[in-house]
């Protein structure tokens, strides 16, 4: 149902079996899950489903199920689509020539002709897919392994930093910021990450006496974990790593599926802080990548074992659910957004400003690739 091509903003290494492995694996399970949402829904609403595809283009191997289903993986593996009775392409443009024709049968299998809370529903299912998968895997891990948490207990202060001119010292736990409470280093990052250039209001314990100091974080170009240039907001402090300002917490399974749900919101809510913060000046738009980067990146966590790559994997069925639901014509959302116009106006928009919206729809996703594109290569340099 979808063109579900990756251009999104994501991460960014090795040679084939290094990073573009684990990549087109990780790619290919999340890509199956959103198309099998939007199968499922269709089937389940009387839709007949022609194709379902992992990847574009020639066919490399694929059979027919009992429903007249083509099930295929396709040559080219970044995305995926499934096709419907009454569809003309990939991306769920209605071929009208061909539902005028149809017979009173057809017509019942067709999506084109359901109504439109049906259609909307089937369009809807494939990102809910994405955001489900995602709650499992976190929730698996949380069940599995646990949540680590450190404290925000600061360990150094880089000297020059935003922390150093607003007084932060070694030893200041972190207790609020800006009235929101602070429970570990990472909330503290979440905060600092989205304020590049914002008065930040921080509560402090420092060895028992409260402590208020206002701090501003930098916007700064850097190196992460593996060597690849990032760019943030930042402070300029390190954690602790003592024993005693670190915890692991084991949950249950409704524990786990809750923080599980938790942790994908907060992804969804970075994104689009990110994409404020972009036009506010507040971040840098060389951090928007495509497949080139989130195949290196896929490497690099592979590195670290199976659990890290999970992970990754949640993070990335997270990111391909959201980028679906953006209202660009021939994304999911794009169809909601005409589904939305059509129950307002009690009639679907015309051919004209249906093939409109998709052209638009295509080059805005092809100039969003080729600058992803752009800044994959830039970044490969630089590392």
């Amino acid at each position: 149902m979808d063109f579900n091509i990756l251009g999104n903003l994501s991460l960014w290494g090795g040679g084939l079996t290094g990073w573009i492995i684990p990549f087109l694996f990780g790619l290919s399970v999340v890509v199956f899950f959103h198309e099998l949402g939007h199968f499922l829904v269709a089937r389940w609403c009387g839709v007949r489903v022609l194709v379902f595809s992992v990847g574009f283009g020639p066919e490399l191997v694929g059979f027919n199920d009992r429903h007249g289903t083509r099930w295929k993986i396709s040559i080219i593996p970044l995305g995926g689509y499934v096709k419907f009775l009454g569809d003309e392409n990939a991306a769920s443009v209605p071929d009208h020539a061909a539902a005028a024709a149809m017979t009173p049968e057809e017509r019942a299998g067709s999506f084109f002709h359901k109504p439109v809370g049906k259609r909307a529903a089937v369009v809807a299912a494939g990102p809910i897919a994405n955001f489900l998968l995602a709650i499992v895997i976190f929730a698996g891990l949380y069940m599995t392994h646990g949540s680590q948490t450190i404290t925000a207990r600061v360990d150094a202060v880089e000297p020059g930093s935003a922390a150093a001119a607003a007084g932060l010292q070694k030893g200041d736990l972190v207790l609020a910021i800006n009235g929101q409470r602070i429970d570990s280093f990472s909330d503290m990052q979440q905060i600092v990450s989205v304020n590049a250039g914002r008065a930040l209001e921080f509560r402090i314990d420092r060895g028992g006496v409260p402590v208020t100091l206002v701090a501003t974080p930098e916007l700064k170009k850097r190196k992460d974990g593996f060597g690849n240039p990032t760019c943030g907001a930042v402070l300029g402090v390190t954690r602790s790593i003592k024993a005693e300002d670190i915890r692991t917490e084991v949950y249950g399974p409704v524990d786990a599926v809750w923080q599980g749900a938790v942790k994908t919101w907060s992804i969804v809510d970075r994104t689009f802080s990110y994409i404020g913060g972009l036009f506010a000046g507040r971040e840098c738009a060389d951090q928007l990548g495509g497949p080139i980067r989130i195949a290196q990146i896929s490497g690099q966590v592979a590195t670290q074992g199976f659990l890290p790559i999970l992970d990754l994997f949640g993070v990335l069925s997270v990111s391909i659910g959201l980028l679906n639901l953006f209202p660009i014509p021939i994304l999911d959302g794009g169809h909601l957004l005409f589904f939305a116009v059509e129950a307002a106006r009690g009639r679907p928009l015309s051919e004209r400003a249906q093939e409109v919206g998709a052209r638009i729809g295509l080059a805005l996703i092809l100039m969003l690739m080729m600058f992803a594109t752009f800044n994959d290569i830039l970044h490969l340099k630089a590392s």
